[in-house]
């Protein structure tokens, strides 16, 4: 993953400071993952859009990356590597416990955000937020049970077509993660049109594709993921001029 490598690189280089130095908070981690076989870099895709907008307006504090929905190893030791704040190798109890972790996806994405957040709990590492976007679980994976170790998780599904996305998902254990809902969406009464999708797309999956390009979705998703992130940071005067 060239984007992945090359924003840890620019992050590593600021996370690790003098060995005297207290540790230095890891960011916002919001990890994304594509449905189908949608690659991590199409900007055609909302997912695309959403973290490249959130790195503009987070150049440091937040880091947000794509991944193909079949590179979920990819994306855990991706976020391990970013949670060792000190740089010793290892995720330490602390460290653990200041995690900040955002995960969303679409169709099979949707189920694999379930899956890596399921990996994290092993590990004893939180999750503030999981958002799923018309969720279709993989052979193998369950994306309806969300693990104690969120915090808050949403569902956002629509009902027609050959595909799909789950109606329902429920807290492993409700004390610990609150479902902020189940959202259903329905395009047989309004249609949205969706630009630079392949046409077999918007043909055979014609509903699953409205909702991965619907902006009243997205703009929910984006809403939700900003509430758990710092204030943007207004250029000041003097920026400006450069």
């Amino acid at each position: 993953m060239a984007l992945a490598g090359s924003l840890l690189g620019s992050f590593s280089a600021f996370q690790r400071s003098g060995p005297s130095e207290p540790p230095i908070v890891s960011p916002v981690i919001v990890i994304g993952f594509l449905g189908g076989f949608v690659r991590h870099d199409d900007t055609v895709h909302s997912g695309v859009q959403l973290a490249a907008r959130l790195r503009r307006d987070h150049p440091s504090g937040v880091y947000a990356v794509t991944f193909e929905n079949r590179r979920g190893d990819e994306a855990y030791q991706l976020i391990l590597k970013l949670l060792d704040a000190n740089g010793d190798g290892q995720v330490s109890n602390q460290e653990k416990q200041h995690a900040r972790i955002i995960i969303y996806g679409i169709s099979w994405g949707a189920s694999q955000v379930v899956t890596l957040a399921r990996e994290l709990q092993a590990q004893h590492i939180p999750v503030l937020l999981t958002i799923q976007v018309d969720s279709i679980a993989k052979i193998g994976q369950n994306d309806k049970s969300i693990p104690s170790n969120v915090e808050e998780a949403v569902n956002f599904y629509q009902s027609d077509g050959i595909l799909h996305g789950r109606a329902e998902i429920e807290a492993e254990d409700p004390a610990h993660t609150h479902i902020l809902g189940n959202y259903r969406f329905d395009y047989r009464s309004h249609s949205i049109e969706c630009q630079g999708y392949p046409w077999y797309d918007n043909l055979f999956t014609k509903q699953h594709t409205e909702i991965e390009c619907d902006p009243a979705v997205w703009s929910r998703v984006e809403s939700l993921i900003r509430s758990k992130l710092p204030p943007v940071t207004q250029p000041t005067t003097s920026d400006r001029k450069h």
